[in-house]
């Protein structure tokens, strides 16, 4: 299976769903390494190099928004799904700088869970033969990327970018002027769409321009449609002004 490329670090304290998750990814082709605290975790994360980490909350000796942070101050491009067991604690954890790509509330299906892993990765591929295509920098006034490195530089500084958003930056500079709708960067940046995650595509746009934007209230880059969406700034208009 293709899958077997891709290797998966899933962190969870309880042993019953733990091991269940650890069966059905197996089931899917996928290696699948397993850590029940947080201390461990990390740990792990640093002798396997997974592919993606699915990470619980709540975790003994080390917290999961701890061990995102941990994580990320050494790789901010892989993809981390939470797991939490309470709604209201969502937009705390999505909307956090730490960098978690995305979230599941507890309880939750198996099969949603496996098509979130499945659309992750599917993303990842799906995002290096686009970069493979484009150019070596795209350039738009003082923001520059770097599709085959995957990196992101503002005035002269290398960002700080989580996955998500360096997705959600690829597309929108990759299609300048085009608008897309919630829906439509749900399906595009994160592979799926439902209803009522709109926010987590807000909360992440909220996060890249606060990266990005000199005022992110009044962006010059990532531009809000009203009543659709988003849409990067057209590149034409740089001529317009000159």
């Amino acid at each position: 299976m293709s899958q077997n490329k891709y290797s998966i670090l899933v962190v969870e304290d309880n042993k019953d769903l733990l091991n269940l998750l650890e069966i059905n990814l197996k089931d899917q082709g996928y290696h699948v390494h397993t850590a029940a605290d947080g201390l461990y975790a990390v740990e792990l994360y640093n002798s396997v190099s997974p592919s993606l980490i699915i990470l619980d909350l709540m975790l003994p000796k080390l917290d999961g928004l701890e061990v995102c942070k941990q994580i990320r101050k050494k790789d901010r491009l892989i993809p981390i799904l939470m797991l939490t067991a309470k709604a209201e604690e969502v937009d705390k954890v999505v909307g956090l700088e730490l960098g978690a790509d995305d979230y599941m509330t507890k309880p939750f299906s198996i099969r949603e869970l496996l098509a979130r892993v499945k659309a992750m990765f599917r993303r990842m591929d799906a995002n290096k033969e686009v970069s493979d295509k484009l150019p070596e920098v795209l350039k738009y006034k003082n923001l520059e990327l770097y599709p085959n490195l995957r990196k992101v530089v503002l005035k002269g500084e290398t960002l700080e970018l989580t996955s998500k958003e360096y997705d959600l930056l690829l597309l929108f500079f990759s299609n300048p002027g085009k608008a897309y709708s919630r829906e439509e960067l749900l399906n595009e940046v994160w592979g799926y769409t439902y209803e009522g995650y709109s926010h987590t595509v807000n909360s992440h746009i909220n996060r890249l321009r606060s990266k990005i934007e000199n005022d992110p209230s009044d962006p010059e880059y990532v531009k809000t449609v009203w009543g659709v969406g988003y849409r990067f700034s057209e590149i034409e208009e740089e001529k317009t002004h000159a």
